[in-house]
């Protein structure tokens, strides 16, 4: 169902796209390098591993959590508003994590603040967009172009956030970038949608509680929670612990560096692809196939011997996997169920995600301080990936069948 006024045409495609690729690079490549930051903080601070881990795992947590609610508001107000105060949180968010002193503030900084950011500023909010405004027979690219702005927004940030900290220090790079993601503001603009003209949300044929109930009951919507449970776990894991991992291993900074451009720069070419090929093939055999990818190239890290030649590689191959499981996931969500309720659903399946990225950077921060070593986490992540892969084949994309309604009161 579209929810654009009957008087007013819903936002062209390229408007949509333009304005919601050039957000999802901001704030998704804002958030992919700050593994850069965990050893120049840490021994600024004199903190632990574990202090800069669970910030960053409260991070991930805050931005499942209040994009639930991000969701809700997008959906009910449109998602201009939501992006407007999502990116004057990050902004405040990054001043904090370069101000604070103590492990709790900059938990709350860096975690709680820039996580609810995040909410308002990326994925859930900006396919609620795309599933309103753009056709079925387009969507999954759709969200394929978005993901992939993502990752280019990982390839153009992390060596900027990089030269960034080495030129200025890590305290000022910060504070630079808290003035660069107020660039969302603007660009919010171009993403007000007709059909939330004063405020007032279309009308549904569902309210939310009937939307949540026929969710959360219907199998295939828990097994796609549980699967990207394990996509939170691998991503968040690699992308926060691998620069010190590579360091700890004897390998300079710059390979962690390139290593993260390079898992953004392929992963403009996998999101795109998966988004592309979503619209041939069945979506769960994508999803299946990507996370039993992730185990095999992770086991196959783990046993060559470590080089920048093999972390290159890894990371390149890697990169094809890394957010490709977002368009296929959230197209499924809209074909099952619709689009009007679509960024609050999206938003509790990327609840599940962030759990999964709280125990993935937080246990890696706990066994390393506690071990010495990540080697127990990434054999976990390679069995999560076999777990994922298996749940994803039973997932059923026909829209669910509903029975006729006597309200049709929006919520």
């Amino acid at each position: 169902m579209s929810s654009a006024s009957p008087t007013r045409a819903p936002l062209s495609t390229a408007q949509v796209l333009a304005c919601g690729a050039l957000i999802v690079t901001l704030s998704m490549g804002i958030r992919h390098g700050f593994g850069l930051w965990l050893q120049p903080i840490t021994q600024a601070q004199d903190w632990t591993r574990e202090n800069f881990a669970f910030a960053l795992a409260i991070q991930n947590l805050s931005w499942g959590l209040f994009g639930i609610f991000a969701g809700m508001a997008a959906d009910r107000f449109g998602a201009f508003r939501v992006l407007i105060g999502g990116a004057l949180l990050y902004g405040l968010g990054l001043t904090g994590m370069a101000l604070t002193t103590t492990p709790m503030t900059f938990a709350l900084t860096a975690g709680v603040l820039i996580g609810a950011a995040q909410a308002g500023t990326t994925y859930a909010v900006i396919y609620g967009v795309i599933g309103r405004q753009i056709s079925a027979d387009k969507r999954s690219w759709a969200m394929g172009v978005a993901a992939a702005a993502g990752s280019f927004g990982q390839f153009l940030m992390v060596p900027v956030e990089g030269w960034l900290i080495s030129s200025f220090g890590w305290q000022e790079a910060l504070l630079f970038l808290s003035a660069a993601v107020l660039l969302i503001v603007p660009l919010a603009w171009g993403l007000r949608e007709p059909g939330f003209a004063g405020g007032v949300a279309p009308a549904r044929e569902q309210t939310i509680l009937q939307a949540l109930r026929e969710a959360f009951r219907y199998r295939s919507f828990q097994l796609l929670m549980a699967g990207y449970f394990v996509c939170g776990f691998q991503v968040v894991f690699i992308g926060v612990h691998m620069p010190s991992y590579l360091k700890d291993n004897g390998l300079s900074p710059q390979v962690a560096s390139y290593a993260l451009a390079l898992i953004g720069l392929f992963n403009v070419f996998g999101t795109y692809a998966a988004g592309a090929l979503g619209q041939r093939m069945a979506k769960r055999h994508i999803l299946s196939f990507i996370y039993f990818a992730r185990a095999v190239v992770i086991a196959i890290f783990l046993i060559v011997p470590l080089s920048p030649m093999s972390v290159y590689v890894f990371a390149s191959v890697m990169g094809l996997l890394w957010l490709s499981t977002i368009p296929p996931t959230n197209a499924v969500v809209a074909q099952i169920f619709g689009v009007a309720h679509m960024s609050m659903l999206g938003g509790f399946v990327f609840f599940s995600h962030q759990i999964g990225s709280f125990m993935g950077v937080w246990l890696g921060g706990v066994l390393y301080d506690r071990t010495g070593s990540y080697d127990i986490v990434w054999y976990l992540s390679i069995a999560l990936g076999v777990f994922a892969g298996l749940i994803n084949l039973p997932v059923r994309e026909t829209p669910i069948e509903r029975a006729p309604r006597r309200v049709g009161a929006a919520a």
